[in-house]
């Protein structure tokens, strides 16, 4: 039976929803002062990304294929998998990205797909794709590309001239668990390929000795997934395994996507999905690594977060001796680990506290959320007393009313 074009976005759009390492964050709008070119970086397969200033945007969101020739237990397109086939052609994602672009549907592209034949033969054709919208229709939204495990660094360098993004996904948080798992995936060419990655990044960004500035290279920079709860890896592991891929290869973000149990699954695998909230906490506490300057030995010592409160209050309770905190003379340090305080009600305290004395309700116009952080600060018209010393103030917080809200 052949596949309409309809039938083929069907199957390859719900595909590509366990991909979760999809987001636009961290790219600039491309240059279209010409005149010319589509899109701007300001159904079926359309997903919807946010922004760090909060914009949501939408993207094309699909797999050129969903055939694929590795077995990775996990992955409900594994080539054993009992799952509608369908394959587009180069040529039928770009028109697709084109119509839905030229329909105000979309602003942008995140491009994925199965191994057919060779990691060089999928890869040379997802270059294909993006460098026709590029270089033959001037198509200047946003482009997300998932790499394909294995795949030639020409094609990779290439890639990322198109390219705002790339992600490069590890999959699973351990070596061990990789070999496990996906047996055809090389742990070690995984993170050689992030390296030359970084390295490559570096190099655009340095100016020539001639003082012209090379081509942008993934501008928006490189990310990665870890599938959470498919093994027995806990969330401590988890954490110190991301901020080791922050600190080596400069990633823009780590991606955590709860494991969904699959038809026809190996028995190695998880008959059931793990917390929802679990995801969410490990979200919360890279938050934390990459804005709140914590160490994921603080966060999570050697084991898992808790699911009842985030990981910054629970950080808090666990360290008593620390507070209540001085809000008045406090370092940036100390006050972005009180609970309540994001980042931009730290910036408004140190910005304002020069020129008078804080008050209760001073916070509570800069944003702060003192329903946390009562126990916790030290104000000139206000002190915990023995709030901060209380046995059940844990209880005071947990459950939280808004699960799914960051602190």
């Amino acid at each position: 039976m052949t596949l309409t074009l309809q039938d083929k976005l069907a199957i390859l759009s719900d595909a590509a929803r366990y991909d979760a390492s999809c987001a636009s964050s961290g790219t600039e709008r491309r240059d279209s002062r010409d005149g010319k070119g589509l899109g701007s970086t300001d159904g079926n397969g359309i997903c919807h990304a946010y922004t760090p200033d909060g914009r949501c945007v939408s993207l094309l969101k699909i797999l050129m294929t969903n055939f694929c020739v590795f077995d990775c237990a996990y992955c409900v397109n594994r080539v054993s998998s009992n799952v509608r086939r369908a394959r587009f052609s180069p040529e039928e994602v770009v028109s697709l990205t084109i119509e839905f672009y030229r329909r105000n549907y979309i602003e942008g592209l995140f491009l994925s797909s199965g191994i057919i034949k060779s990691p060089d033969d999928t890869m040379r054709d997802m270059v294909r794709i993006v460098r026709t919208l590029r270089e033959e229709h001037g198509f200047r939204g946003y482009i997300h590309l998932k790499t394909i495990p294995g795949a030639s660094p020409e094609l990779i360098e290439e890639a990322g001239l198109h390219a705002d993004r790339i992600s490069v996904n590890i999959e699973l948080p351990t070596e061990v668990s990789l070999a496990r798992f996906a047996p055809e995936k090389d742990a070690g060419a995984i993170r050689k390929h992030m390296g030359d990655i970084r390295l490559r990044r570096e190099a655009a960004e340095d100016t020539t000795l001639k003082g012209t500035q090379p081509k942008k290279f993934v501008p928006a920079g490189q990310s990665t997934q870890m599938i959470v709860g498919a093994d027995a890896t806990n969330d401590s592991t988890i954490l110190k395994q991301s901020a080791r891929l922050y600190g080596s290869y400069g990633l823009k973000r780590v991606y955590y996507s709860a494991f969904s149990p699959i038809p026809d699954s190996t028995a190695k695998l998880p008959l059931v999905k793990p917390p929802l909230l679990r995801e969410h906490r490990l979200y919360q506490a890279d938050w934390l690594m990459r804005f709140y300057e914590f160490s994921a030995e603080e966060i999570a010592k050697d084991g898992n977060l808790d699911l009842a409160i985030d990981p910054k209050l629970a950080w808090a309770l666990q360290n008593r001796e620390a507070f209540p905190v001085k809000v008045q003379r406090a370092t940036r340090e100390m006050l972005l680990r009180v609970p309540g305080f994001g980042t931009k009600t730290v910036d408004r305290i140190l910005q304002t506290r020069p020129h008078r004395t804080l008050r209760y309700d001073d916070l509570l116009r800069m944003g702060a959320s003192l329903k946390k952080a009562q126990p916790f600060i030290e104000l000139a018209d206000w002190t915990p007393g023995a709030l901060l010393d209380t046995a059940d103030l844990r209880a005071k917080f947990a459950p939280e009313p808004e699960q799914l809200s960051l602190f």
